[in-house]
């Protein structure tokens, strides 16, 4: 059973950094698909965060420049490092996985931590 808990979320102003971890267990990694999304009060979820299982990561065009995802060696943690944080980043942020082909089968979702950036 695959299993995803995220923390590492909190209050920052503008300006500041967060970094989120994404605790992962159940899964062969080289056979998902990971993913880092987040969703506001009223709008719609945004994936801003794409890694391929070759290590290929690809970043939504809001994040580019400003957050930086990662693994660690066992590929059992990713991480999402976050700067330059704004207001607009306020969210609750998800890591989910996906088995491949990377498209849109999400089918493990976390818990959510909360990241709100204040002016």
């Amino acid at each position: 059973q695959v299993q995803l808990v995220e923390s590492g979320g909190g209050s920052v102003q503008t300006g500041g950094s967060l970094r989120l971890s994404c605790a992962t267990s159940g899964y062969t990694s080289g056979r998902y698909c990971m993913g880092w999304f987040r969703q506001a009060p009223g709008k719609e979820r945004e994936r801003v965060v794409l890694i391929a299982p070759g290590g290929l990561v690809y970043y939504a065009d809001s994040v580019k420049g400003r957050f930086t995802s990662s693994q660690d060696n066992a590929k059992t943690t990713v991480y999402l490092q976050m700067n330059s944080l704004k207001p607009e980043d306020t969210a609750m942020y998800y890591c989910a996985a996906e088995p491949i082909p990377c498209g849109s089968n999400w089918s493990y979702w976390g818990q959510g931590t909360q990241v709100t950036v204040s002016p």
